[in-house]
């Protein structure tokens, strides 16, 4: 009286976006969506671009500093 729902060895659903098996889920860029590939942009989550977007480099330090003149100390 019962129905068999089973289907022998195959699976009921294929996950559309499941990567294949023994491989990594790809990482994308949280800002553009690319895939991203080095160690460092996977653990940040962001690719090299769009990393260096949103964290610009800051001056070098050697523009940042001047010569004085000065008077020497007294007692030199």
């Amino acid at each position: 009286m019962g129905f068999d729902l089973s289907m022998g060895d195959e699976p009921l659903a294929i996950a559309i976006d499941s990567p294949p098996e023994g491989s990594a889920r790809p990482v994308r860029c949280g800002m553009c969506g690319r895939p991203l590939t080095g160690a460092e942009s996977r653990r940040t989550g962001l690719g090299p671009s769009c990393d260096a977007k949103l964290h610009p480099p800051g001056p070098a330090i050697r523009t940042r500093r001047h010569e004085v003149d000065q008077d020497p100390l007294p007692g030199t």
